[in-house]
């Protein structure tokens, strides 16, 4: 294997991409390689170390994605919380609920992504982000909790839409509550 951790290391996307789904392909047998690698001290490395755990259905696999959620580089994290949406963590939700405040677009909506691909176990938390965080959080809240469909959001959704301080809020929250089959319809009875 130690010639395919050369190759994930290479400096070539190519190379390194065929080299992570090889060694993704050795499940748990490749972590101690992988935890290593995302020790290096270049962010490359590591964002390929996250990549190739991206390819590892195991839960031992979660405490580095976890770790690679606070990696100092916003590309190392953004690829773990993709990594994240094809392997939902429950136990990563505090860590990723920090990511959608984070101020970084892209690691906001892909840690919303994966707060959806949790489902109902990220909902309490998701309220609270849509409730209390800043304008991009609360909008990356809202529209996981419309992916989500759980009724514990009616109320919430409610308010965002009363609210009407933020248009993206207001229009998750419809679709949302579109999604839950409360439609919300205005007329002139005149």
């Amino acid at each position: 294997m130690d010639i395919l951790f050369a190759e994930l290391v290479s400096g070539d996307d190519e190379r390194a991409e065929r080299a992570a789904l090889r060694i993704g392909a050795h499940g748990a047998a490749a972590l101690p390689g992988l935890a290593a690698l995302l020790e290096s001290p270049n962010s490359d490395d590591r964002w390929w170390a996250v990549r190739t755990l991206g390819e590892i259905a195991d839960p031992d696999v979660h405490p580095h994605l976890s770790r690679a959620l606070q990696d100092p580089s916003s590309d190392v994290r953004q690829c773990a919380a993709r990594a994240l949406i094809a392997q939902p963590a429950p136990a990563l939700i505090p860590h990723l609920t920090g990511c959608l405040e984070s101020g970084d677009v892209l690691l906001t909506r892909l840690a919303g992504t994966a707060l959806s691909a949790i489902g109902a176990e990220a909902v309490p938390a998701l309220i609270e982000v849509l409730e209390t965080g800043p304008q991009l959080a609360r909008a990356a809240a809202a529209r996981a909790l419309a992916e989500i469909k759980d009724a514990r959001t009616i109320p919430v959704f409610f308010r965002a839409v009363q609210d009407g301080d933020s248009p993206l809020v207001e229009y998750w929250a419809e679709v949302g509550l579109e999604r839950l089959g409360i439609g919300m319809t205005f007329f002139d009875p005149g």
